[in-house]
């Protein structure tokens, strides 16, 4: 590529709507990409501890608590790599005697960090959609396989007697036994995960989905509500964007087209390029529930969710105030520049 562009270091993994970027499909202008395919986790820890990359893709929840540092590291695009319905997260005890989310009431549950995004959706989905207020569970955190260190224990507990004294929220922290195992024993009577749980695979285990037909209820939510869950969008590090303010564009352009490279390429008749014999079937499913676009970027066609998801950061305690989507994302890709279908812009 030629000198005069500006070298990013890109964290994120690589999906299907992103792979065009790391093949060198789709070009960022203006942009020479150093990409860095990594696990969503790893990604998330070394950009928030040490901000190592340019540009990457982070926890929603985890942007948005950003933002309440004194001086904020990153700024975000409404980019979204990571979206999933949530009612297939909820995981209970078959003994437990919860048969409906209105069983959870005064229920002992198991949240691996109380910031995770899915529990966020989780807990404002039961209180908006189905009734159950946060404040009527009792929660625990911990490890969801591994026991958690103390010290990490240690860091949480100010944040729980904030949120215990500021919002009625009851936390306690675990640090002897994984929360699969004590869901699995008994201990606890359910848990909200982003990853499945160990103890759901079990032969004959005592761990089932509150929700069994989950693809029958997320497609009635949706229906219902117009909330599709985004679980990470994609950031700048604050010193790179407010050195070069026209990399939020380029950047939003090149995810765009790479997403849309992408559901092209998925859907093939001819020879089908995944191991899933009912691919397209599928593809044909989302875009009668959802649309065309049925993984939206940009702010309109996301705004219901973004707005619940920020309404229920506020709610749990975990932003200072309640953010308008406007304010979350760089000003430069609020009116992003649109072309018709001859411009030379689309070659």
């Amino acid at each position: 590529m030629s000198s005069n562009r500006l070298p990013l270091s890109i964290a994120f993994w690589d999906y299907d709507r992103t792979k065009p970027m790391i093949e060198g499909k789709i070009g960022i202008d203006g942009v020479e990409p150093r990409y860095v395919p990594l696990w969503v986790e790893e990604t998330f820890f070394r950009m928030l501890h040490n901000a190592e990359f340019d540009v990457s893709e982070m926890s929603f929840a985890g942007y948005i608590v950003s933002l309440s540092e004194p001086d904020p590291k990153f700024i975000a695009i409404p980019v979204f790599p990571s979206r999933t319905f949530r009612q297939r997260s909820i995981y209970v005890n078959r003994d437990s005697g919860i048969k409906s989310p209105s069983d959870l009431k005064g229920k002992t549950v198991g949240i691996p960090r109380y910031r995770q995004t899915a529990g966020v959706y989780i807990r404002g989905m039961l209180e908006d959609y189905y009734g159950v207020p946060a404040i009527s569970i009792k929660y625990v955190t911990g490890g969801l396989e591994e026991r958690v260190q103390e010290g990490k224990l240690w860091s949480m507990s100010e944040l729980n007697s904030k949120l215990k004294n500021d919002y009625g929220i009851s936390i306690t922290q675990e640090s002897e036994k994984s929360l699969s195992a004590m869901l699995e024993n008994g201990e606890i009577d359910a848990i909200y995960t982003a990853r499945m749980p160990s103890a759901f695979n079990r032969p004959n285990g005592n761990v089932e989905r509150l929700f069994p037909d989950y693809r029958r209820e997320e497609i009635e939510y949706f229906t219902k509500t117009e909330i599709f869950p985004i679980m990470h969008t994609m950031v700048i590090r604050r010193d790179v964007y407010e050195e070069n303010p026209w990399v939020a564009s380029s950047l939003v352009k090149a995810f765009d087209r790479s997403k849309n490279l992408a559901y092209t390429l998925n859907y093939q008749t001819g020879a089908l390029r995944y191991m899933l014999p009912w691919m397209n079937e599928e593809i044909e499913i989302m875009e009668n529930i959802i649309g065309k676009d049925y993984w939206p970027y940009g702010i309109e066609k996301n705004r219901k969710t973004l707005d619940a998801f920020l309404d229920y950061m506020h709610r749990q305690g975990l932003s200072k105030r309640h953010y308008k989507p406007e304010e979350i994302f760089a000003k430069e890709t609020l009116d992003m520049f649109r072309t018709d279908s001859n411009s030379p812009a689309n070659l």
